[in-house]
């Protein structure tokens, strides 16, 4: 029986599922995104979704974001650009609107704050 020498397996490349990212968007995180290889329909409703079943999509959606490596990333980008509809960085449009508020309040806080601060340290 002839023998062949022994060569190491060689295996081919397999494409990834997920896409790469397009120069466009707005950083390589995109590329690390969990929601890449999944439905785009989880994350935004369709026209005229009934309460119950939005609810049950965005909790779904969710929990694809809870394990998502690039998360915190994917929700700053929400909330800076900021992204009107869909599920980021696992809030939905209602929270991430809540969220920017609350920012926006903390912001003026610490503004004001400061401001008080240094009129006094003049005084």
């Amino acid at each position: 029986m002839l023998q062949l020498p022994h060569q190491p397996l060689q295996v081919a490349a397999v494409p990834s599922q997920r896409n790469p990212a397009r120069e466009d968007q707005a950083g390589p995180w995109h590329s690390e995104a969990v929601c890449r290889r999944d439905e785009a329909g989880l994350f935004f409703a369709p026209s005229k979704e009934p309460t119950a079943a939005r609810l049950s999509r965005e909790e779904s959606a969710k929990r694809v974001c809870a394990r998502c490596p690039v998360m915190v990333e994917c929700r700053e980008h929400a909330l800076l650009q900021p992204e009107p509809y869909g599920v980021w960085g696992g809030l939905t449009a209602a929270e991430r609107r809540v969220a920017l508020a609350r920012r926006r309040r903390r912001e003026a806080e610490l503004k004001a704050s400061g401001a008080a601060g240094h009129i006094a340290a003049a005084g």
